[in-house]
């Protein structure tokens, strides 16, 4: 059931001094809230994990466009009531916009490829969603499908339960195999932490696992549970994380300004049903998906 070394790691991160850096800087909050990046080391690995510019505090100097923030968004639609032309006019959206991919349901993945297959845009779908509760073997299954059908990146739960049981060889394991389902497609995987149902420590166990199981990013939410992405989560995944996996913030992201305070702590992604609101600044194009 408990791993030491995994229960090592987690004490180490709760204890080192380096967490001090994760403290705010300005008012009175504790914790990771609302953390800026202000260091060129934090810009490093920010910009080593794919972001192609950062939008930072002064004493940086970086400038972040709308174009190359709509290369760091997955535009996302994933609501029960999508239907076929609510998927067209995503695909057309991210298309003109040049977003980073579509997030979809599995059972749009081919009609996004189609629509995508001659663009930058990325199909990405969901596997285990939104619960994470389905069997290793029916999530590793999903995946493979969705990926013969055109995916090119897996946004999949963890099961949520065997984390919080303390089941973390069960838990490596899920994330694993649906790891190496991509790997053969050379497709991206994101895990989904779920963190608004996490405590601190269970999130730093969750972001210690997914790494250990291969996984591309870590992701904050699914958009579908009690809350989102915040800035103070962003950074402590961040931190756990290092360099070598991305950060996905998702849920809640509405404006250019969710989305900025999310890059600033952390993430390299962003995923959003808002896009076309936060690269224009037009609260019409607001979707009211996730």
């Amino acid at each position: 059931m408990g791993n030491p070394l995994i229960d090592k790691v987690v004490s180490q991160v709760f204890t080192e001094k380096a967490l001090k850096d994760f403290y705010c800087s300005v008012n009175s909050c504790v914790g990771w809230e609302r953390n800026v990046v202000d260091q060129p080391m934090a810009v490093k690995n920010i910009i080593n994990n794919g972001a192609s510019r950062i939008a930072a505090g002064p004493g940086i100097g970086y400038e972040l466009e709308n174009s190359a923030m709509a290369r760091m968004i997955d535009h996302t639609l994933l609501k029960p009531d999508t239907t076929k032309e609510d998927i067209d006019k995503l695909c057309a959206e991210a298309k003109l916009y040049n977003f980073a991919s579509v997030c979809v349901n599995p059972c749009y993945v081919s009609q996004c490829y189609d629509y995508l297959k001659n663009t930058p845009v990325k199909v990405c779908t969901v596997i285990g969603f939104p619960l994470g509760a389905n069997c290793t073997d029916i999530k590793r299954k999903e995946a493979e499908l969705a990926l013969s059908q055109g995916a090119q990146e897996i946004d999949m739960v963890i099961n949520i339960g065997r984390l919080k049981s303390g089941d973390y060889d069960y838990v490596f394991n899920d994330i694993n195999q649906v790891v190496l389902a991509a790997k053969k497609y050379n497709a991206v995987c994101k895990v989904i932490i779920e963190t608004s149902l996490l405590t601190d420590e269970e999130k730093v166990k969750a972001c210690l696992i997914s790494k250990n199981a291969k996984a591309d990013f870590v992701k904050t939410s699914t958009g579908f549970s009690t809350g989102g992405a915040t800035a103070s989560d962003v950074a402590l995944m961040r931190y756990v994380v290092g360099s070598s996996v991305g950060v996905k913030a998702s849920g809640g992201i509405r404006t250019k300004e969710d989305a900025e305070a999310m890059i600033e702590s952390g993430a390299d992604r962003i995923g959003a049903s808002a896009s076309v609101k936060i690269v224009t600044g037009d609260s019409s194009k607001e979707s009211s998906g996730y």
